[in-house]
């Protein structure tokens, strides 16, 4: 099991299959199950934003040891925009 967090802040129906560690990830407080599977065992960064290609990001408010996906497409680190330069 793993004890990543994560807020939704753009949804989408992909998400009905997200999974950290390999397993289904559940509302706080619900019961777990399932052991993390070692292939999805990258870890979270907390802060860092995850994002798949139909456009849903999910923002990561605890991390842990195992790596979120859809199903079994892992999700990608969403890339900083540096901010303007300013004089």
């Amino acid at each position: 099991m793993c004890d990543t967090q994560v807020i939704v802040v753009r949804s989408a129906d992909s998400l009905d299959d997200l999974r950290c560690g390999g397993v289904p990830m559940v509302p706080v407080g619900a019961e777990r199950s399932g052991e993390l599977d070692p292939s999805f065992a990258d870890g979270t960064v907390m802060g860092k934003r995850y994002v798949d290609e139909t456009g849903a990001e999910v923002l990561v408010t605890k991390p842990g040891a195992g790596s979120l996906s859809i199903g079994q497409t892992p999700l990608q680190l969403k890339e900083v925009k540096p901010l303007p330069a300013s004089d």
